[in-house]
Protein backbone atom coordinates (compact mmCIF):
# COMPACT_ATOMS: atom_id res chain seq x y z
CA UNK A 1 0.00 0.00 0.00
CA UNK A 2 2.83 2.44 1.28
CA UNK A 3 4.31 1.61 -2.32
CA UNK A 4 1.71 2.28 -3.96
CA UNK A 5 1.19 5.62 -2.57
CA UNK A 6 4.38 6.78 -3.14
CA UNK A 7 4.64 6.01 -6.75
CA UNK A 8 0.94 6.84 -7.87
CA UNK A 9 0.27 9.57 -5.06
CA UNK A 10 0.97 12.65 -6.99
CA UNK A 11 -0.61 11.90 -10.33
CA UNK A 12 -3.45 11.13 -8.45
CA UNK A 13 -3.53 14.01 -6.58
CA UNK A 14 -3.26 15.93 -9.89
CA UNK A 15 -5.74 13.95 -11.82
CA UNK A 16 -8.11 14.63 -8.95
CA UNK A 17 -7.34 18.40 -8.99
CA UNK A 18 -7.96 18.70 -12.58
CA UNK A 19 -11.26 17.19 -12.46
CA UNK A 20 -12.28 19.49 -9.70
CA UNK A 21 -11.09 22.54 -11.52
CA UNK A 22 -13.37 21.01 -14.43
CA UNK A 23 -16.01 20.75 -12.58
CA UNK A 24 -15.63 24.45 -11.11
CA UNK A 25 -15.39 25.99 -14.30
CA UNK A 26 -18.40 23.98 -15.53
CA UNK A 27 -20.81 25.26 -12.46
CA UNK A 28 -19.18 29.06 -13.44
CA UNK A 29 -20.40 28.76 -16.91
CA UNK A 30 -23.92 27.03 -16.12
CA UNK A 31 -25.09 29.19 -13.09
CA UNK A 32 -22.33 31.38 -12.05
CA UNK A 33 -20.27 32.09 -8.55
CA UNK A 34 -23.96 30.82 -6.89
CA UNK A 35 -23.43 27.35 -8.72
CA UNK A 36 -20.29 26.47 -6.55
CA UNK A 37 -21.65 27.53 -3.39
CA UNK A 38 -22.58 24.09 -2.96
CA UNK A 39 -20.07 22.37 -4.19
CA UNK A 40 -17.68 24.46 -2.34
CA UNK A 41 -19.26 23.13 0.90
CA UNK A 42 -19.76 19.71 0.08
CA UNK A 43 -15.98 19.93 -0.49
CA UNK A 44 -14.50 21.40 2.47
CA UNK A 45 -17.32 18.60 4.45
CA UNK A 46 -15.68 15.64 2.24
CA UNK A 47 -12.08 16.87 2.84
CA UNK A 48 -12.45 17.81 6.73
CA UNK A 49 -13.91 14.27 7.16
CA UNK A 50 -11.43 12.52 4.94
CA UNK A 51 -8.63 14.50 6.89
CA UNK A 52 -10.20 12.86 9.87
CA UNK A 53 -10.26 9.69 9.01
CA UNK A 54 -6.98 9.57 7.32
CA UNK A 55 -5.07 10.47 10.69
CA UNK A 56 -6.95 7.62 12.30
CA UNK A 57 -6.26 5.29 9.67
CA UNK A 58 -3.26 5.84 8.27
CA UNK A 59 -0.81 4.92 11.33
CA UNK A 60 -2.88 1.52 11.52
CA UNK A 61 -1.48 1.00 7.71
CA UNK A 62 1.47 1.63 7.48
CA UNK A 63 2.07 0.11 11.06
CA UNK A 64 0.56 -2.77 10.04
CA UNK A 65 2.42 -3.42 7.11
CA UNK A 66 5.52 -3.12 8.97
CA UNK A 67 3.95 -6.11 10.75
CA UNK A 68 3.07 -8.22 7.90
CA UNK A 69 6.54 -8.10 6.35
CA UNK A 70 8.58 -8.66 9.13
CA UNK A 71 6.20 -11.53 10.36
CA UNK A 72 6.04 -13.09 6.92
CA UNK A 73 9.75 -12.56 5.75
CA UNK A 74 11.84 -10.87 8.97
CA UNK A 75 14.55 -8.54 8.73
CA UNK A 76 15.56 -11.14 5.36
CA UNK A 77 16.41 -14.18 7.83
CA UNK A 78 13.32 -15.52 7.20
CA UNK A 79 9.32 -15.64 9.18
CA UNK A 80 9.58 -13.98 12.86
CA UNK A 81 6.97 -15.13 15.43
CA UNK A 82 5.51 -12.69 17.24
CA UNK A 83 7.35 -11.41 20.70
CA UNK A 84 10.77 -12.42 19.15
CA UNK A 85 13.17 -10.52 17.56
CA UNK A 86 15.06 -10.25 13.86
CA UNK A 87 18.55 -8.84 13.84
CA UNK A 88 19.58 -8.25 10.08
CA UNK A 89 22.43 -9.74 9.26
CA UNK A 90 22.43 -7.54 5.96
CA UNK A 91 23.36 -4.08 5.54
CA UNK A 92 20.76 -1.95 4.28
CA UNK A 93 22.32 -1.43 0.83
CA UNK A 94 22.85 -5.03 0.70
CA UNK A 95 18.80 -5.50 1.23
CA UNK A 96 18.06 -2.66 -0.92
CA UNK A 97 18.23 -4.75 -4.15
CA UNK A 98 15.82 -7.93 -2.55
CA UNK A 99 13.55 -5.23 -1.74
CA UNK A 100 12.81 -5.45 1.90
CA UNK A 101 11.98 -3.34 4.25
CA UNK A 102 15.61 -2.62 5.40
CA UNK A 103 16.04 -0.95 1.72
CA UNK A 104 15.57 2.72 3.53
CA UNK A 105 17.84 1.81 6.65
CA UNK A 106 21.48 3.63 6.59
CA UNK A 107 25.08 1.25 6.71
CA UNK A 108 26.01 2.79 10.02
CA UNK A 109 23.36 0.90 11.83
CA UNK A 110 22.42 -2.73 12.53
CA UNK A 111 18.83 -2.92 12.68
CA UNK A 112 16.62 -5.69 14.57
CA UNK A 113 12.79 -5.84 15.06
CA UNK A 114 9.78 -7.18 16.26
CA UNK A 115 6.26 -7.40 17.14
CA UNK A 116 5.23 -7.06 20.88
CA UNK A 117 1.77 -8.56 21.67
CA UNK A 118 1.32 -8.43 25.20
CA UNK A 119 -2.32 -9.97 25.74
CA UNK A 120 -0.95 -13.14 27.56
CA UNK A 121 0.88 -11.07 29.87
CA UNK A 122 4.05 -8.41 29.90
CA UNK A 123 7.53 -9.21 28.34
CA UNK A 124 11.45 -8.71 29.77
CA UNK A 125 13.19 -6.67 27.17
CA UNK A 126 16.67 -7.51 27.97
CA UNK A 127 19.81 -5.48 27.11
CA UNK A 128 23.38 -6.37 26.95
CA UNK A 129 26.45 -3.88 28.85
CA UNK A 130 26.99 -1.86 25.25
CA UNK A 131 30.31 -0.82 26.55
CA UNK A 132 29.62 3.26 25.14
CA UNK A 133 28.84 1.97 22.03
CA UNK A 134 24.87 3.99 20.35
CA UNK A 135 22.45 1.66 20.50
CA UNK A 136 18.88 2.59 20.55
CA UNK A 137 15.20 0.62 20.62
CA UNK A 138 12.02 2.63 19.81
CA UNK A 139 8.26 0.80 20.51
CA UNK A 140 5.89 2.36 18.71
CA UNK A 141 2.07 2.10 19.05
CA UNK A 142 0.50 0.94 16.49
CA UNK A 143 -2.97 3.09 17.03
CA UNK A 144 -0.81 6.05 16.64
CA UNK A 145 2.31 5.24 14.68
CA UNK A 146 3.53 7.29 17.87
CA UNK A 147 7.05 6.11 19.49
CA UNK A 148 5.82 5.61 22.73
CA UNK A 149 8.89 4.69 24.48
CA UNK A 150 12.79 4.08 24.58
CA UNK A 151 15.60 2.15 25.77
CA UNK A 152 19.09 2.88 24.32
CA UNK A 153 22.12 4.59 25.23
CA UNK A 154 20.31 8.77 24.67
CA UNK A 155 17.40 6.97 27.08
CA UNK A 156 18.59 4.58 29.56
CA UNK A 157 22.35 4.41 29.59
CA UNK A 158 24.68 1.74 28.04
CA UNK A 159 24.63 -1.02 30.98
CA UNK A 160 23.30 -3.52 30.82
CA UNK A 161 19.53 -3.91 32.09
CA UNK A 162 15.83 -5.55 32.00
CA UNK A 163 12.49 -3.62 31.28
CA UNK A 164 9.34 -5.10 31.51
CA UNK A 165 7.53 -3.87 28.63
CA UNK A 166 3.30 -3.96 29.95
CA UNK A 167 0.03 -3.37 28.29
CA UNK A 168 -2.22 -0.88 29.97
CA UNK A 169 -3.96 -1.84 32.94
CA UNK A 170 -1.20 -4.36 34.54
CA UNK A 171 -1.04 -5.06 38.09
CA UNK A 172 1.25 -7.75 38.96
CA UNK A 173 4.68 -7.77 41.00
CA UNK A 174 7.44 -6.05 39.13
CA UNK A 175 10.88 -8.21 39.75
CA UNK A 176 13.58 -6.42 41.89
CA UNK A 177 16.27 -5.10 38.81
CA UNK A 178 13.92 -4.30 36.00
CA UNK A 179 12.36 -1.00 34.84
CA UNK A 180 8.81 -0.72 33.92
CA UNK A 181 7.88 0.52 30.28
CA UNK A 182 3.98 0.74 30.42
CA UNK A 183 2.47 0.79 26.30
CA UNK A 184 -0.96 2.28 25.57
CA UNK A 185 -2.12 -1.18 24.24
CA UNK A 186 -1.90 -4.59 24.10
CA UNK A 187 0.67 -4.32 21.19
CA UNK A 188 3.50 -2.52 20.06
CA UNK A 189 5.98 -2.20 16.50
CA UNK A 190 9.58 -2.64 17.87
CA UNK A 191 12.51 -1.41 16.17
CA UNK A 192 16.69 -1.48 17.66
CA UNK A 193 19.38 -0.21 16.40
CA UNK A 194 23.52 -0.97 16.95
CA UNK A 195 25.43 1.20 15.96
CA UNK A 196 28.72 -0.29 13.39
CA UNK A 197 31.55 1.91 13.15
CA UNK A 198 32.63 -0.39 9.58
CA UNK A 199 32.42 -3.86 7.94
CA UNK A 200 35.12 -5.41 10.32
CA UNK A 201 32.94 -4.00 13.15
CA UNK A 202 29.54 -5.75 11.94
CA UNK A 203 30.22 -8.90 13.76
CA UNK A 204 30.90 -7.13 17.19
CA UNK A 205 27.31 -5.19 16.37
CA UNK A 206 25.52 -8.44 15.37
CA UNK A 207 26.85 -10.08 18.31
CA UNK A 208 25.71 -7.74 20.62
CA UNK A 209 22.37 -7.02 18.75
CA UNK A 210 21.15 -10.49 18.82
CA UNK A 211 21.56 -10.60 22.84
CA UNK A 212 18.46 -8.45 22.86
CA UNK A 213 15.94 -10.27 23.87
CA UNK A 214 12.30 -10.35 24.72
CA UNK A 215 11.59 -13.11 26.88
CA UNK A 216 8.38 -14.34 28.50
CA UNK A 217 7.69 -12.40 32.23
CA UNK A 218 8.57 -15.21 34.73
CA UNK A 219 11.21 -16.93 32.17
CA UNK A 220 15.15 -16.73 33.22
CA UNK A 221 16.56 -13.92 31.28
Amino acid sequence: MNRLILRYGTPFTIVLLAVFAWVVVRRILDGGLAGIVPLAVTAAVVWLVGAAVFLSVWPRITVGGVKRALLRGGLGGGPVAVNTLSVAAASPAQAAGAGGILATGTDDLLYLAGWLDLRSGPRVLHVPAMDGRYYSVQLTDPATGWNVAYVGTRATGSAAGDFLVCARGWHGHEPEGTTRIDLPHHAALLIGRVFVAGEDDRPAAHALATQIRLTPFGAAA
